[in-house]
């Protein structure tokens, strides 16, 4: 059951860090392909080593100068996030406290499981004479 609690905190906390922060994505584009993509920078343009390639279809070339790209996506961080004002009243400490105090002296001393009436003997039972002589007022 920890570890459920444990791992639901840890995906509850990546949402969050998820939704609050922001990055952009840029990809570089030609012919129509995908030649670049980069996180969090720019994307290389075409290199030689792409110009070099052979287009068997030469709608697109890579020494034309429409044929490349850029697209970036932009993922923006949600700034509507309540800023929570912390104010004490002197009645919510007062119960803050008395609450913290009364659970952690709560179980305190449990571990030790002291029995008073460990090292005494019972009681003796008295004997009830009439029922053992089997003789009843009437």
């Amino acid at each position: 059951m920890q570890s459920f609690n444990k791992i639901i905190a840890v995906s509850l906390v990546l949402a969050v860090m998820f939704a609050s922060s922001s990055f952009t994505v840029n990809m570089h584009f030609c012919c129509d392909k995908l030649v670049d993509m980069a996180v969090l920078n720019k994307a290389q343009v075409c290199d030689n080593a792409v110009k070099a390639q052979t287009n068997p279809s030469k709608k697109c070339s890579f020494e034309k100068k429409g044929c490349c790209a850029n697209k970036s996506i932009v993922k923006e961080s949600g700034d509507n996030f309540q800023k929570a004002s912390f104010e004490m009243e002197n009645h919510k400490l007062i119960f803050l406290h008395t609450f913290f105090y009364t659970y952690v002296n709560l179980f305190e001393g449990l571990e030790q499981n002291i029995i008073p009436f460990r090292d005494y003997d019972p009681p003796l039972i008295p004997k009830d004479f009439q029922v053992l002589h089997e003789v009843y007022l009437i």
